[in-house]
């Protein structure tokens, strides 16, 4: 009985690990398309997030960072973006949801509460997730915009 202890616990271990070392390698690959000049944080320090009690202060400040460094990256691009500070609203609402589901799934009589708000956490989590590899999808699909129009022509094959 004690073995299925343990493998339960593993499976869940890895049910949570996964698919938070994948979110972890997207928004590194995120910023890594991102031109040095635009970037406002080193791709791998993303992996911070694996400290605890660090990772709730470096989330707020990662947020604003990759945020950031995207809208940057567009700017020097010229790509158009609908907000002024592309995927930071729904990284932060995320990470509120999830400080305030901390407590109030452990210390208080509100679990249900508590619920609520970590599966809100969890679906802005995988919004964030899809946007910012659309976002990152749209910056490698537009790096030639910041090319001179002289440099575009000598890379256009003659036609004849």
């Amino acid at each position: 009985m004690e073995n299925m202890a343990y493998l339960f616990t593993a499976i869940i271990f890895l049910i949570i690990i996964v698919p938070f070392v994948l979110y972890l390698f997207t928004l590194q690959r995120t910023l890594e398309v991102i031109n040095i000049e635009s970037r406002k944080m080193a791709p791998g320090q993303v992996w911070l997030l694996f400290i605890p009690i660090f990772n709730i202060v470096w989330q707020f400040i990662m947020t604003g960072r990759i945020a950031d460094s995207i809208r940057d990256e567009c700017v020097r691009l010229q790509i158009p973006l609908p907000e002024s500070r592309p995927t930071f609203v729904l990284e932060l609402i995320m990470t509120f949801l999830y400080i305030i589901s901390i407590p109030l799934n452990n210390f208080f009589a509100l679990p249900m509460l508590g619920g609520f708000c970590s599966i809100a956490a969890l679906i802005c989590w995988i919004v964030y997730w899809v946007k910012v590899n659309s976002y990152r999808k749209l910056i490698l699909a537009n790096q030639d915009n910041f090319l001179l129009d002289a440099e575009k022509e000598t890379l256009q094959t003659p036609s004849s």
